[in-house]
């Protein structure tokens, strides 16, 4: 994902107040937000504002309109939720429930890069929690008792979102339909939405065909393979087969040796989940969801929200979560109309030592995170003259402070 927001940040849009820049795939611009209430109070959420080029498109914008109304009438607690939709300042754009965290692609490559292991038994769980949302969609009915037919059809680590208090959720329910819808876009953007999303298509999503739940089933199937393995499940070779090519043949390979245990029940799991002939697939989310429940029971693998929330925020929470609050402390003095708020600077942000321990905050915002839950550090440029500022602003309260002493004398 880009890491390069298109506007200034902070910036009200609409009834939001867009504060920190979350990425850029190939269909959307992501954003932190607030969002005012009726009754005068505020809620952090995200914000998808639509690339132009694929809002303009009339059958992309009608497919992701139906698909995101069916979206909204998923409640779960494993499902983001998904509460506006409309269009601002000539953008389209999408607003859903914000889980404080990181999606779980960004979550492996953080323990990639900080040599962290995730440890196994968080895995299955992280799967088990995805299954229970993927199932309650998949069941889910209008008014009438009609099954809604919704499938996720983009099940993948990008797409769930695991919470510093142990939540696990699937978010963008339906877009990746709105991307089918898609005839006038450049070929180039069509492979950037695209990209990534064929190393966890069933065999039958591959190649065109007409998809059900089993699908999402398949992908949940590949998640589980490749947490347990380490590594992706399909990945580029020499060039001459692409992503796309190997998920049409839906050869799974061997799960490697490891040190995990009931290993030969895993590999049923697996086996089962990830058929390439859907008839031999798991039926369901919630079938696959039980028999990697009674697994990890048998592997003494169970754990709960609170220790996946525990591990996530030691590990990975302060820092990012202090850069946050200081972005939407920025936000919050935009919309009061201020310039600036008074803050005391993070320590990665202090002055030299001769200078002030106290700077303006919301002038300059930084660099911004590049994945969901993430979040760089607030850098203002001209630290030396902000808290020079600083200075001057204490100096002038001290001496009105003491000139009124002298006048109530």
């Amino acid at each position: 994902m880009s890491v390069a927001p298109s506007i200034v940040l902070p910036r009200a849009f609409g009834r939001y107040a867009l504060f920190d820049f979350i990425g850029k795939g190939g269909m959307a611009e992501i954003y932190l937000a607030r969002q005012r209430t009726e009754l005068g109070g505020a809620r952090r959420c995200v914000v998808k504002q639509i690339l132009p080029d694929l809002a303009n498109d009339p059958g992309f914008s009608e497919m992701l309109v139906h698909e995101a109304k069916l979206a909204a009438r998923l409640s779960h607690a494993n499902v983001v939720q998904v509460f506006d939709l409309g269009r601002e300042e000539g953008r389209l754009f999408i607003a859903m429930e914000y889980v404080e965290g990181f999606d779980l692609n960004d979550l492996l490559r953080r323990c990639s890069k900080g040599k962290v292991p995730l440890p196994f038994d968080l895995a299955v769980h992280v799967v088990r929690e995805a299954l229970k949302g993927l199932d309650y969609a998949h069941r889910r009915t209008d008014d009438d008792g009609r099954p809604l037919g919704i499938v996720h059809r983009d099940v993948s680590p990008s797409n769930l979102l695991v919470s510093f208090e142990g939540e696990v959720k699937v978010c963008d329910f339906g877009i990746a339909h709105a991307n089918d819808a898609i005839v006038s876009a450049p070929a180039h953007e069509l492979d950037e939405a695209l990209k990534g999303k064929a190393g966890y298509m069933s065999p039958e999503h591959a190649r065109g065909e007409p998809i059900d739940a089993r699908a999402d089933v398949f992908a949940a199937g590949i998640v589980l393979w490749e947490l347990a393995a380490g590594r992706r499940m399909y990945k580029p070779s020499d060039g001459r087969t692409s992503l796309l090519e190997q998920a049409r043949r839906a050869q799974v390979p061997e799960l490697p040796a490891s040190h995990l245990p009931e290993g030969d029940r895993l590999r049923a799991i697996l086996s089962k989940a990830l058929a390439p002939q859907r008839g031999a697939r798991y039926p369901t989310a919630a079938a696959m969801g039980r028999d990697l429940e009674d697994y990890a029971a048998r592997a003494k693998l169970l754990t709960s929200p609170l220790q996946l929330g525990d591990w996530l925020a030691k590990t990975f929470g302060a820092e990012i979560l202090e850069r946050r609050r200081a972005r939407e402390r920025a936000a919050a003095a935009l919309e009061r109309g201020a310039l600036a708020e008074l803050r005391p600077l993070a320590a990665d942000d202090a002055p030299p030592a001769s200078s002030s321990p106290v700077a303006f905050a919301g002038m300059d915002l930084g660099p911004p995170s590049s994945q969901v839950g993430a979040g760089g550090a607030a850098r203002p440029r001209h630290r030396a003259t902000v808290a020079v500022l600083g200075v001057a602003v204490l100096t002038a309260m001290a001496l009105v402070t003491a000139i009124v002493a002298l006048a109530l004398r």
